[in-house]
C-alpha cells in the first residue's frame, strides 16, 4: 500500500492529468501490490485483476478508458498499476457495469481528477442514495458527489478510443437494474460485469432491481454479441467463452421455469431449497441457497407477468 506521502503524490499527479498507463510497458502477468495483476489480452486492451473486480484498460490518443474500478480500499493500488510510473496518459473515462463497490471503487479519485464516469442512469441513482441491501443485511452510504456518474444513458451507446470502437448497452433488471455490457468488437472482448458468474450461482440483487427473468434476458443479449472466439470478462474470475455463457443461459432458463412452478405451488424459499431444484447444477455453480432465496424475492416483484401465483 502507498504511504500517506506517496498517496498524496500519486493523487496530485492524477489530478494534474499525469496518471495513466503505457500499454507497451505492461507485460503478461506483471505483479503489483495487493496481488493486482495486469495482463495484455489484445494489442490495445489490458485486463487488470486482483482489485476486487475485473478491470479493463484501453489506450487512445486522448488518454485511457477503464471499465470498472475495483474496490475503494484498493483504488490507489489499482491506479498505481494503471499509471505504471511510465510516460503517463490521463484516465479520460471509466465505465461502471453496475453500482456495487467492487466496480465503482475508483470513481471518487477519477471523478475529482475530471474523468468522465459513464454508467446507466439507475447506477447513478443507487450510488447517490443510502441503500439497505436486505440479503446482505448491510447499509451502503450515499457516495460523494465526485464519485457519481456524470454521463448516463438509458439504452445503448458507442465511442471510439484510438482504433478501438466501444459499444455499450443496458441489460434491464438482471443482476441489478443498472447492469451494462461494454464490448470491444475489434479485439472481440466483451465485459459482462456480474451478469456473468464463474464458479458460483449469480447474485440476484433484488434490493436494487435484479431478478432471474431479467438475468435470463441479459444472458441472451450477451450471446447475441458473442461468437466462438469472443473472450468474455465476468465481474470477477477468469475469462469465459461463449460456450460458458451458453451453459449459464441454459441453467438460468431451467431454474426460472422450475422456481416459478414451485412458487405457483405455494412454496417459500426454504421449501424451494429443500426441494433441491438445482441439484444437477450444484457441482458447477456451488451452494444454491442464496441464489434460490434471492430469486424468490425477486420473482415477487414480477408476479403479474409470471401469472398463476396470486
Amino acid at each position: 500500500m502507498f504511504s500517506s506521502s506517496n498517496r498524496r503524490d500519486f493523487l496530485e499527479m492524477l489530478v494534474g492529468g499525469a496518471a495513466g498507463l503505457s500499454l507497451s510497458k505492461i507485460t503478461r502477468g506483471q505483479q503489483h501490490s495487493s496481488s493486482i495483476t495486469a495482463n495484455r489480452i489484445s494489442d490495445n486492451l489490458v485486463e487488470v485483476t486482483g482489485a476486487g473486480g475485473n478491470v479493463m484498460v484501453v489506450a487512445g490518443p486522448d488518454g485511457l478508458v477503464m471499465v470498472n474500478g475495483g474496490l475503494p480500499e484498493l483504488s490507489v493500488d489499482l491506479l498505481k498499476v494503471v499509471s505504471n510510473q511510465s510516460k503517463a496518459q490521463r484516465v479520460q473515462a471509466i465505465f461502471n457495469t453496475d453500482w456495487h463497490l467492487e466496480h465503482t471503487g475508483s470513481n471518487e479519485i477519477l471523478g475529482k481528477a475530471g474523468a468522465k464516469i459513464i454508467a446507466h442512469e439507475n447506477t447513478k441513482l443507487w450510488l447517490g442514495a443510502e441503500v439497505f441491501v436486505e440479503w446482505e443485511n448491510r447499509t451502503y452510504k450515499a457516495r460523494p458527489r465526485e464519485a457519481l456518474p456524470n454521463e448516463t444513458f438509458y439504452t445503448t451507446g458507442k465511442m471510439i478510443v484510438g482504433n478501438e470502437q466501444i459499444e455499450y448497452g443496458h441489460m434491464p433488471q438482471a443482476h441489478t437494474d443498472g447492469d451494462i455490457y461494454v464490448f470491444f468488437p475489434r479485439s472481440n472482448v466483451l465485459m459482462a460485469g456480474d451478469v456473468v458468474s464463474v464458479g458460483k450461482y449469480p447474485i440476484l440483487d433484488y434490493t436494487t432491481g435484479g431478478w432471474i427473468g431479467g438475468l435470463v434476458d441479459a444472458t441472451k443479449t450477451l450471446l447475441k454479441l458473442a461468437n466462438a472466439e469472443t473472450r468474455i470478462v465476468p465481474g470477477t474470475g477468469p475469462l469465459q467463452t461463449r460456450a460458458d455463457l451458453e451453459a449459464q443461459s441454459e441453467m438460468l432458463a431451467t431454474m426460472k421455469d422450475r422456481l416459478v412452478k414451485l412458487m405457483r405451488q405455494g412454496m417459500g424459499p426454504k421449501d424451494m431449497i429443500a426441494a433441491a431444484p438445482t441439484k444437477e447444477f450444484d457441482a458447477k455453480w456451488g451452494n444454491p441457497e442464496l441464489f434460490i432465496s434471492n430469486a424468490y424475492r425477486g420473482m415477487w416483484g414480477h408476479v403479474r407477468e409470471l401469472g398463476g401465483i396470486v
